[in-house]
């Protein structure tokens, strides 16, 4: 056995090693961790997507309510040229007609006095012709006087003269036989229709029979307020949307303001020519029209894919070197679509990140 002062110096050492690792040990635990601060590298800056602020005068959208009118130049009112009594009215309001399409026919007295001319006028040309072709002979061969030959010659001229008016009544007025033809001069749809059968038509009549429209294009009247007058322009953008087709989106500008107040509705007229596929659009149809117009006011202008909203307000990241960004804040004057026009925070010629940029925001901010 070891003898007492042996073991004791020998527990006293242990117990000053054992004190001094737990002293040691409780040093390593209370050590904070190092701060590893987030750096954005090269390769990842050149992986990002990078916009460059520019500067635009600011849009601000005028919302306005207008309706569809067809194009005036592809539409015509059909009048009557002759009186008489309709029948065989072979159209109906909306429907699809082809140029040269008879949409109706009328029993006319003066349609019936007008190929009677004509017949008339042709048999007086025959008769003219060959006594102006006698006389010529006999003018040659001494026989007529100078003067019978020139009286022959001016019957033959007016009788085809004659020939020539009457022949142009009736090719104006189209008949098949059986009475007055009211034929379209031109392809589209029927808009307005006063003519039914029996119907008593006059000449002298005030109103048109038919209106036939090219419905390809279409116009979209827009009513402009007082107080919108100032901020629309030739030239400005709209987008129009119907009741009938809320999904769809037709698009266009504005290509005539016209410089009359309407005394009742206390509005102007804006017009706007627009593509019309598959002919959806109708006269009179109620059209919603948003208007881009400008402010005069330029201001920096971002794409909104750019853009981090957080607690209430609205950030970007800002590349301010090689490799070097930082968050800042800015505040946004107005959004138009996916613009956004900046108050203050930015200016033309920053750049700024438009791709995984919250990440970065989140990684910056801790």
């Amino acid at each position: 056995m070891y003898s007492k002062r042996y073991v004791m110096p020998l527990l006293y050492a242990v117990a000053i090693a054992i004190s001094a690792m737990a002293l040691q040990s409780c040093h390593h635990a209370e050590e904070p961790p190092k701060d590893e601060k987030f750096e954005v590298t090269d390769s990842l800056l050149n992986s990002l997507l990078i916009d460059t602020v520019k500067e635009a005068s600011a849009l601000s959208e005028i919302n306005l309510t207008g309706n569809i009118a067809a194009d005036e130049s592809k539409m015509v009112k059909i009048y009557p040229m002759v009186s008489g009594v309709a029948h065989d009215v072979n159209v109906q309001l909306g429907d699809v007609v082809s140029r040269g399409q008879t949409l109706a026919v009328m029993k006319s007295a003066e349609m019936a006095g007008f190929t009677k001319d004509y017949i008339s006028a042709e048999a007086d040309l025959r008769s003219a012709k060959r006594a102006f072709e006698s006389t010529s002979d006999l003018y040659k061969s001494g026989l007529a006087s100078q003067k019978d030959f020139e009286q022959a010659q001016s019957d033959y001229q007016k009788a085809e003269a004659e020939n020539k008016r009457a022949g142009a009544v009736v090719n104006i007025n189209k008949s098949d036989g059986q009475g007055y033809l009211v034929k379209s001069p031109i392809s589209g749809f029927v808009i307005e229709k006063n003519l039914t059968d029996n119907t008593q038509v006059r000449a002298d009549n005030s109103s048109n029979l038919f209106t036939i429209a090219d419905l390809s294009d279409v116009y979209v009247l827009i009513n402009i307020y007082e107080s919108d007058i100032s901020n629309v322009q030739v030239g400005d953008p709209v987008k129009i949307t119907t009741l009938s087709y809320p999904d769809k989106i037709f698009s266009g500008k504005i290509d005539k303001i016209y410089d009359m107040l309407d005394p009742d509705s206390k509005v102007v007229k804006a017009r706007v020519k627009i593509e019309n596929p598959g002919n959806k659009l109708k006269p009179e149809m109620f059209a919603n029209v948003t208007i881009k117009a400008k402010s005069g006011e330029n201001l920096p202008v971002i794409d909104t894919r750019a853009l981090i909203f957080d607690n209430d307000k609205d950030y970007v990241i800002v590349v301010d070197g090689k490799a070097k960004v930082h968050v800042q804040q800015i505040q946004i004057a107005k959004r138009v679509e996916n613009r956004a026009y900046i108050r203050s925070g930015l200016k033309a010629g920053d750049r700024i990140v438009a791709s995984r940029q919250l990440y970065l925001f989140e990684s910056l901010r801790d």
